[in-house]
């Protein structure tokens, strides 16, 4: 195993880590009502990862089915991360 591929792999699972804790606090996000005191968390989060989803979002926009949105370009970018961590620590 590589140096290369091992520190590559380690910042692809922080990256998924971060993409985990941006999910959660979406979704209890769009559950709470009122303001939030994990606003700053919320936002530290997105300044982290839609440098990435935003290009996939692009060309992949949201799917809306009734009154639900559903984020392909999430979903994309999270199971391409663990694809490409796997292969990182292959290496």
């Amino acid at each position: 195993m590589s140096l290369i591929g091992t520190l590559l792999g380690y910042a692809l699972t922080l990256f998924i880590l971060v993409l985990i804790v941006r999910m959660v606090l979406d979704w209890t996000g769009q559950l709470a009502s009122g303001p939030s005191r994990t606003a700053k968390a919320r936002e530290l989060t997105h300044a982290w990862t839609e440098p990435v989803i935003a290009p996939v979002r692009r060309k992949l926009p949201p799917l809306r089915a009734g009154g639900i949105g559903i984020d392909l370009a999430f979903t994309v970018v999270f199971v391409a991360a663990l694809i490409l961590r796997s292969v990182a620590f292959s290496l």
